[in-house]
């Protein structure tokens, strides 16, 4: 428009409610007569349609702060992107409004302004008396809503993109007003662009007086939706780009190269590193014949003692995946982690809020302090763990939302350290069913080694020390803008899938470890903490393809499967293969001591009293038993349930 007409274009700036109009109504003159002449040439004629025609504006400049617009910006055209976070239902707006005169019963039709405008109706009747008539009062007029004129008008809240919003502020909204052919289009929890109108409406006042001040919406007249790494359009990467990330993935050490751009500020962890990598990258999603679909997104658990850079990592990644949102599990309730349903002050009625695993669709969902969740919350995300959707039936809204995102999830054991001492079952304090839902789930000790701690105590100095001097690498591949960007080519241009070979292979391991995990649970009597199942062998194809895509690579080897399997091997399996297996294949004389413990504590703590944990081992330590035996029998009696512990794990009560 503004090489055709730059003066108009300039108009439509500045005056868009007046330019819009002329415009449709133009559309609508060009409509009619090209369907005349389609209708004159078969020989039908069809009624000129007028009124159906709207015109969506779209522009290539870049968008505006929500944070900037300020009076200077009212009634012009503005551009802004976020979330739409809220979605009302659908009402009817009049375009025009039928008045009927209660006196002489004169009509006469008024237009509503657009938007959240109404309608201004006149005080007095323009029809003039006859000799012998009586005047027409003042405000004579009743509204006819059956003789009006109608369209369709929704309500939506956008909300700042979560990476646009400075330190400690809290996200800004913005009320945003659709009609016609956009109502019903946008879900919550999707990503916009959007053209509109600023304008002021009339919020109703608290307090008589204050007339003066009006409450800011946008009246939208285009929208585009964000492109992101799931859905396949053309997406903004220059020609120079496209060759620097081609050239980059044939390179042999590309693979290793992006595991060292990893949180290069932790050292070691090299697996944690590539596990992220794969999670980052993500698999192929698949929609089979029949309309199911096959979640293509990694979920990673570490889980591990504290002071293990866990929450580093998590930090990293919510810097470089392009989407991400940052949540502790003890901040998030089940409705903030998947979707609310709020009342609004002013029309009563109630709408949903998507929460962080709705705004993270198509991007990664980091949540931190996994095991200081309460039960019921985490429940709450096992559908959109699996299936990826999130299903709402609440205050008569029925719906489902998408969150297609990976988890990337960050816990402790129970008793705040990893216990060698113990069982599987008992450092890894989460049930079985969200177990199942992670791809990777990994076990990360602080080992007290004399080399290896100097090595960290260097690497950490040396962290510190060069914080925030440039590198004297003069690599272009480097830095987490370069790789964010990389990770949305790859997301965007690559959907490997497994080559037939691969598929074989995979299939043969995957037969051997059932075998291995049947063997176990032959030998120990007990279940393994972690079940492996068939979701186990999807997270093997999954990471496979995540593997093939870091190069580029339609298609999945033997070569990324084995990595897989290598990874699978390290972080699952050995998870599920830790600590003790079972105190029933003690030997005889510990066997002994452990009875000879319980006894000791039977006649310490009666039945139905309480002690501190480390007063009981303390007192059993003066009699000549051992520290270690005194736990695990506690432990043992604490399986039977005949002892009970509380404030987390301090005070030990003696169950009857």
């Amino acid at each position: 428009l503004h090489s055709f007409d730059a003066e108009l274009s300039d108009k439509i700036r500045k005056v868009p409610a007046d330019y819009l109009p002329l415009f449709e109504t133009a559309a609508a003159e060009v409509l009619a007569s090209l369907r005349s002449k389609v209708a004159g040439e078969t020989g039908e004629m069809e009624e000129p349609v007028t009124g159906e025609v709207q015109i969506f504006l779209s522009s290539k400049e870049n968008s505006v702060s929500m944070r900037s617009l300020g009076a200077e910006y009212i009634s012009k055209l503005v551009k802004i992107s976020g979330i739409t976070i809220a979605a009302s239902r659908t009402k009817a707006k009049a375009t025009y409004v039928t008045l009927l005169c209660k006196n002489c019963k004169n009509v006469k039709m008024v237009p509503c302004r657009p938007g959240l405008g109404g309608a201004i109706v006149p005080r007095s009747c323009d029809h003039a008396p006859q000799p012998g008539e009586e005047p027409c009062p003042i405000d004579p007029w009743i509204i006819v809503p059956d003789k009006s004129k109608y369209v369709d008008q929704q309500t939506l809240k956008l909300q700042e993109n979560p990476e646009d919003v400075p330190t400690g502020e809290l996200p800004r909204n913005m009320l945003l007003s659709v009609d016609r052919h956009l109502v019903q289009t946008i879900a919550p929890g999707t990503r916009l662009t959007i053209m509109g109108i600023y304008s002021i409406y009339q919020a109703a006042a608290a307090q008589k007086g204050a007339v003066a001040v009006r409450q800011p919406y946008i009246r939208v007249v285009g929208i585009e939706q964000a492109h992101d790494g799931n859905s396949g359009g053309p997406s903004a990467f220059t020609l120079d780009e496209e060759l620097e990330f081609k050239e980059f993935a044939q390179r042999p050490d590309s693979y290793a190269k992006i595991v060292s751009m990893i949180a290069p500020s932790i050292y070691g962890h090299a697996d944690v590193k590539k596990a992220v990598a794969c999670l980052l990258f993500g698999g192929s999603r698949k929609r089979l014949p029949d309309g199911v679909r096959l979640r293509g997104d990694i979920n990673v658990l570490l889980l591990g003692d504290p002071s293990t850079a866990k929450s580093q990592f998590l930090k990293f990644v919510e810097k470089t995946a392009p989407i991400a949102v940052y949540t502790s599990g003890k901040g998030s309730s089940a409705a903030g982690l998947t979707a609310s349903v709020i009342r609004d002050n002013s029309s009563r009625e109630f709408y949903l809020e998507g929460g962080a695993m709705v705004l993270a669709d198509g991007g990664v969902v980091c949540i931190d302090e996994f095991d200081k969740m309460r039960v019921e919350d985490r429940v709450a995300i096992h559908e959109a763990m699996e299936q990826q959707t999130i299903s709402i039936a609440k205050a008569g809204i029925t719906t489902v939302l998408n969150s297609r995102t990976s988890v990337l999830a960050a816990a402790n054991p129970p008793s705040g350290r990893y216990d060698d001492m113990k069982t599987a079952q008992d450092n890894i304090d989460l049930q079985t069913t969200i177990l199942s839902r992670f791809d990777l789930i990994f076990i990360v000790k602080d080992i007290r080694m004399y080399g290896q701690d100097k090595l960290i105590a260097s690497h950490i100095i040396k962290v510190h020390a060069s914080a925030g001097v440039a590198s004297k690498d003069t690599d272009s591949f480097e830095g987490e803008n370069w790789l964010k960007r990389y990770i949305e080519f790859c997301r965007v241009r690559c959907k490997p899938r497994l080559s037939d070979s691969a598929a074989n292979m995979l299939q043969n391991n995957y037969v051997k470890i059932r075998q291995q995990m049947r063997q176990q649970t032959n030998e120990s009597g007990e279940s393994a903490a972690i079940p492996i199942t068939v979701r186990q062998l999807e997270a093997i194809v999954r990471l496979s393809e995540s593997l093939a895509k870091m190069r580029l690579s339609f298609v999945a080897t033997e070569e990324h499967v084995t990595e897989a399997l290598r990874l699978f091997n390290v972080s699952t399996m050995d998870a599920a293969r830790s600590g003790i297996n079972e105190h029933v294949h003690l030997p005889p004389e510990i066997a002994n001591e452990i009875k000879q413990a319980e006894t000791h504590i039977k006649r310490r703590v009666g039945i139905g009293s309480h002690i501190s944990e480390r007063r009981l081992i303390d007192d059993l330590t003066r009699m000549g038993l051992n520290e270690s035996i005194v736990r695990r029998a506690l432990l043992i009696m604490h399986q039977r349930d005949e002892v009970e512990y509380k404030r987390e794990r301090r005070i030990v009560i003696r169950k009857a």
